[in-house]
């Protein structure tokens, strides 16, 4: 197509007349191969170790603490009801074996087996509902403070030109070097500037 017009133009001009000069093309600017590449930081974290209850972040041992202490009733609760079930089956089992000849009170035998039965049932129905209430607790107070130390976690790494963050605690590592381990420069930095309050550790009335 663009050949015909060129052709009809052409044609249309006078004999003799000499054609356009064509405009000279721009230089093209050289590629320049010499672009500095973003450099690379890499750091690995172990967040396992955030538990640790003497070298860990304060804040989660408080925490921890503050858990346990308010599910301790129901704990002791449990362990009563498991306490007064062993004794019932040790009572049972002692009245199975006993010497041939030996009166037994199959009523009463019965009566201990059915209460037995009934105290597996409430063991079993009272400590799932324990974890589960236990479960919903520990999110409520774990939530916000993975998201303050998430926060806190970015803030370090960007005032440290940190650029990537592996969490060796969940992928696995054939070989780390210790100097790229910031695990405790990161706990003593978030201890120093979160420090535990009383709030945290004071269970609510």
């Amino acid at each position: 197509m663009v050949l015909a017009i060129a052709t009809t133009i052409n044609a249309q001009r006078p004999a003799g007349t000499p054609a356009p000069a064509r405009p000279t093309p721009a230089p093209t600017a050289p590629v320049d191969n010499s672009a500095n590449l973003p450099t690379s930081k890499m750091a690995v974290i172990y967040t396992d170790m955030f538990l640790d209850q003497k070298t860990g972040i304060a804040k989660f041992n408080s925490l921890v603490t503050k858990l346990n202490g308010e599910f301790q009733k129901v704990k002791d609760d449990i362990n009563g009801m498991q306490a007064r079930a062993q004794a019932l089956e040790t009572e049972i089992n002692k009245l199975r074996d006993a010497p041939a000849g030996t009166p037994i009170d199959q009523r009463s035998l019965q009566a201990k087996i059915d209460q037995l039965d009934q105290l597996k049932k409430d063991i079993q129905r009272k400590g799932e509902d324990a974890q589960a209430a236990y479960n919903r607790r520990r999110q409520e107070l774990f939530t916000p403070l993975q998201a303050e130390i998430g926060k806190a976690l970015e803030a370090f790494a960007k005032a440290r030109g940190i650029n990537v963050i592996i969490d060796a605690a969940q992928v696995p590592l054939l070989y780390a070097a210790d100097s790229i381990d910031i695990t405790r420069a990161f706990i003593a930095d978030f201890n120093a500037k979160n420090p535990v309050t009383a709030a945290t550790t004071t269970p609510p009335e």
